[in-house]
């Protein structure tokens, strides 16, 4: 049987395209994979901010107390 050139044409034409969008979502699956890691390092800066904050919550904190504790005149350990 011999071959259909417009069958041989499209099939061509098929092949291409495939070509086409392959290697357009392997670029745009490039571009979400450095998005992501921009995302995974803000996300750790992010924490380690938060965790700086809550460090510092908890100075101020044991600051008041020993202030307030100083005020009333008397250690919270006293009883």
């Amino acid at each position: 049987m011999p071959e259909d050139p417009i069958a041989h044409s499209e099939l061509a034409a098929l092949t291409r395209r495939f070509e086409e969008v392959a290697e357009q979502h392997g670029r745009e699956f490039g571009i979400i994979k450095s998005d992501l890691t921009a995302v995974r390092l803000q996300v750790g800066n992010l924490d380690q901010k938060v965790e700086a904050l809550d460090k510092k919550i908890d100075r101020n904190q044991a600051q008041i107390i020993e202030l307030l504790t100083e005020l009333v005149g008397r250690r919270p350990d006293a009883g």
